[in-house]
């Protein structure tokens, strides 16, 4: 049994509150984050306190969003970490359950996504793959009407969260778990890709954006260097806040001159 300490430092619901409000956090505002709970430290409460931390910031006026993704609900024949045998293929697409946004869990975004999917009141967007979730007075603005064609464009909840000006902060994580980024490729000349997924009513194939975070951390960097980003540390983490129009924006120009569609598999 290790006798090591804890890696810290400690922090608590309070001091991540007074954290994020030294950041730039306002109570009231609409706030999507992007979080790495490991990246904060030793955190009293885990997930829990994060997310109680970040409300209280926010105060009840405030909403909190976050990526609520379900990549597993997917092709098979596509997996890698790890690939399944070819002969398992049908099998798995006949049993796989349909995405219900009330209780399939999130992959690959983190506890505090998957804490903030289940607290009391939460609602969480239509999309089997790419959903949101969100607490707060326009909650139900940012996740209604999230088209099961459109992962991350106009008819999904980043749009909303860019019409309701919401800032973004990224806690504990880098420029390639941007989301804004990705609406900026839908309005820029895009390839369509064929999606397989469970549905109501069996396996269906959907056409959508092909969507890629290749060089996002490159974007993230040029982004940083010209336009207003708040940096700080929340525990342990580094944190950047900003507004998701600016980055929205910016992406779109950056990602025409830098990351032609023609480069993408």
């Amino acid at each position: 049994m290790s006798t090591s300490p804890p890696t810290g430092p400690l922090v608590t619901r309070d001091t991540l509150a007074a954290q994020v409000r030294d950041l730039g956090v306002r109570p009231g505002e609409t706030l999507l984050v992007h979080s790495s709970l490991s990246s904060i430290g030793w955190v009293c409460g885990g997930a829990v306190a994060v997310v109680r931390g970040l409300l209280d910031a926010l105060g009840p006026d405030g909403t909190l969003v976050v990526p609520a993704h379900t990549g597993d609900l997917s092709d098979p024949a596509l997996w890698t970490r790890p690939a399944v045998p070819e002969e398992w293929w049908a099998p798995i697409r006949a049993a796989m359950p349909a995405y219900d946004p009330r209780i399939t869990p999130t992959r690959g975004v983190g506890v505090v996504p998957e804490t903030v999917r289940t607290w009391p009141g939460a609602l969480r967007s239509a999309h089997p793959h790419t959903s949101f979730a969100a607490i707060g007075p326009r909650a139900g603005r940012v996740v209604e009407g999230h088209a099961p064609d459109c992962r991350l464009g106009e008819r999904s909840p980043l749009a909303r969260l860019e019409e309701l000006h919401a800032r973004v902060l990224l806690l504990g994580t880098g420029y390639d778990t941007c989301t804004g980024f990705h609406l900026a490729e839908y309005r820029i000349p895009a390839p369509l890709v064929e999606l397989g997924r469970p549905g109501p009513a069996g396996w269906e194939v959907r056409a959508e954006v092909s969507l890629t975070s290749e060089r996002f951390d490159e974007l993230g960097h040029d982004f940083e260097r010209d336009r207003p980003v708040r940096r700080g540390t929340v525990g342990a983490a580094e944190a950047r806040l900003f507004p998701l129009a600016d980055a929205v924006d910016y992406a779109r120009r950056w990602l025409e001159i830098h990351r032609p569609r023609a480069e993408e598999i």
